[in-house]
């Protein structure tokens, strides 16, 4: 099962306390030591979903995964950690420092033109890693130790300041080339199959009938992932026995269940939570997975 990491769990883990501004309608913003935030005895390779954004600049050997990839780096680098898309990291060297900077995307709305998955190194299928020189090191670094004195300072438009940090630090980046070391992994279907679990579970549970399913079809699920379909096909088939149809299928009926057992909301409110476009077609689907209507369910 893949983990989860939202901010409240990042800070309860890491710090084992919560800012008081953590619910903010303007978002959230905080910056870090990373030697202040190492988890001891932390497993190997999981991946986590992060519902924020974070941007961290590491030093050392380091190998980092996404999907069916893997960059592996001895020096410094600056990393674009994408919600969209669970990524993790492992060490392969004790001397582990640098920053870290998390933000919401409601901290940054209508303050980057286009929005934040618009930009190239948080795009799905973006090349995440910047690698840094002795310079660059210097250079970025003194940002983040701006970001870190703005933090803790009492000034009334200090967050302004801090998004200026920021968006300073994207531009250093997209004035660089990101990092073509990529490769694949030995075993990456079952490293596709994780993130494609992790993309498929974020969307429930489904908690109001305005929300919606959206990732509904393999197809949707590739181009998130910037892989072939036909590769992630395989990839599921391989690890799971099942089909991607069918994996998202089971899935999908779960969901269904839980809602016409457990809320009141209407057959069409249901169907259309679950990305259906009429009725009809949420009944025919859920009669062949079930074979009973969503009604006869709900009142059995």
């Amino acid at each position: 099962m893949v983990k989860t990491e939202t901010l409240e769990e990042f800070y309860k883990k890491k710090l084992n306390w919560l800012p008081e501004n953590l619910q903010q309608d303007i978002g959230h913003f905080n910056v870090f030591r990373l030697e202040d935030c190492l988890e001891l005895g932390a497993p190997g390779v999981q991946y986590s979903r992060r519902d924020f954004y974070k941007i961290s600049l590491i030093r050392g050997e380091n190998v980092y995964h996404y999907a069916d990839k893997s960059i592996q780096i001895n020096g410094t680098t600056l990393m674009f950690f994408n919600p969209q898309v669970p990524y993790t990291w492992e060490s392969l060297s004790d001397d582990k420092t640098g920053f870290f900077c998390i933000f919401t995307e409601a901290f940054f709305t209508e303050k980057i033109r286009g929005g934040l998955n618009e930009l190239p190194m948080f795009m799905a299928g973006s090349k995440p890693a910047y690698i840094l020189n002795s310079t660059q090191d210097e250079q970025v670094s003194a940002l983040y130790l701006k970001m870190i004195d703005e933090i803790n300072a009492d000034y009334q438009y200090k967050y302004d300041l801090l998004r200026n940090y920021v968006t300073e630090l994207i531009h250093y980046a997209l004035k660089m080339q990101p990092s073509e070391t990529l490769h694949q992994h030995p075993n990456a279907k079952s490293r596709i199959t994780a993130v494609f679990t992790e993309l498929l579970e974020r969307q429930f549970p489904i908690e109001s009938p305005s929300q919606r399913f959206k990732l509904r079809s393999a197809s949707d699920f590739a181009q998130q992932l910037s892989i072939h379909v036909n590769h992630l096909n395989r990839s599921i088939r391989e690890t799971t026995g099942k089909t991607t149809t069918d994996y998202i299928a089971e899935r999908v009926t779960s969901e269904a269940k839980a809602l016409l057992k457990h809320t009141d909301w209407n057959i069409s409110e249901i169907s259309y939570s679950l990305g259906f476009d009429e009725p009809a077609h949420f009944n025919y689907f859920f009669k062949k997975q079930t074979q009973l209507t969503p009604s006869a369910f709900r009142n059995g």
